[in-house]
């Protein structure tokens, strides 16, 4: 790769929240993009294609197209996932596979394929979009939380086969964003706004900047050469804290 050529990320479920927002940024610092949704995706100068992360097809047909427009690999941003919020008694089968295809073996197929480029470049970065549910156990999570420990355990894996040959491998862990996942969940009446900014001592969710700027810094080896095999928590200290809550938010007043 020259100078004047532009660097190439792959980013999944780019259509809305976190992907669409770290897509504007990656585009701001000169990526050129190659996006996958389930949904059509507008507003972008990109490559972009409908397809389902979890379809070994679907993914297969994503990398060729990449590779045909633009020859190489250098970020793959694994960020489609999908949520589910129930009593583990009441989480049918089904669903509790829909969940693991979609947030763990998505990323297995895209890193998968794309890891093999990247490989045979000798140089690239991966970033999985995991959770803090993936670092804590959350009530009436099990689907989501067994999919984000999961995916966390999968970027250590592929850190240590793939880290000596140039391919850094690292997960971004976000609290609580504000997205339209999140609003679809407390619109199910999963949650309420202050459930979030009561336990996490920044005393706010995040926002699709939060995450994107840290995907960025982990795309970029000029920041983060010697980053590798990291769970990366964005997340306004939720996972750190174990106050309870007239602790914290008494420490907040002071």
């Amino acid at each position: 790769m020259t100078d004047d050529t532009p660097r190439v990320a792959a980013i999944t479920g780019a259509a809305q929240g976190i992907g669409r927002r770290t897509a504007q940024l990656l585009a701001a610092e000169g990526f050129a993009l190659a996006l996958l949704d389930r949904n059509p995706i507008a507003g972008f100068d990109a490559l972009c294609c409908t397809g389902d992360v979890s379809d070994e097809s679907s993914v297969s047909a994503f990398a060729r197209a990449v590779q045909a427009r633009y020859g190489r690999i250098d970020v793959l941003v694994n960020n489609a996932g999908i949520s589910c919020i129930g009593p583990t008694e009441e989480t049918p089968a089904p669903l509790w596979r829909q969940v693991l295809e979609v947030n763990l073996t998505g990323p297995f197929l895209l890193s998968q394929v794309f890891g093999r480029q990247m490989l045979a470049q000798g140089s690239g970065s991966i970033v999985n979009i995991a959770s803090v549910a993936g670092l804590r156990g959350i009530a009436d999570r099990a689907a989501y939380n067994a999919s984000k420990h999961g995916l966390i355990g999968l970027t250590r894996t592929l850190a240590a086969e793939w880290g000596g040959r140039g391919v850094r491998v690292n997960a971004v862990c976000p609290g609580w964003v504000k997205t339209e996942m999140d609003e679809a969940d407390q619109a199910a009446g999963g949650y309420a706004d202050t459930d979030i900014t009561e336990h996490t001592p920044a005393g706010r969710f995040a926002s699709p900047e939060d995450i994107a700027q840290a995907v960025a810094f982990l795309a970029d080896p000029a920041r983060s050469a010697y980053v590798n095999g990291v769970a990366l928590s964005v997340d306004g200290g939720w996972a750190a804290d174990g106050s309870w809550p007239a602790l914290r938010l008494g420490a907040r007043g002071r």
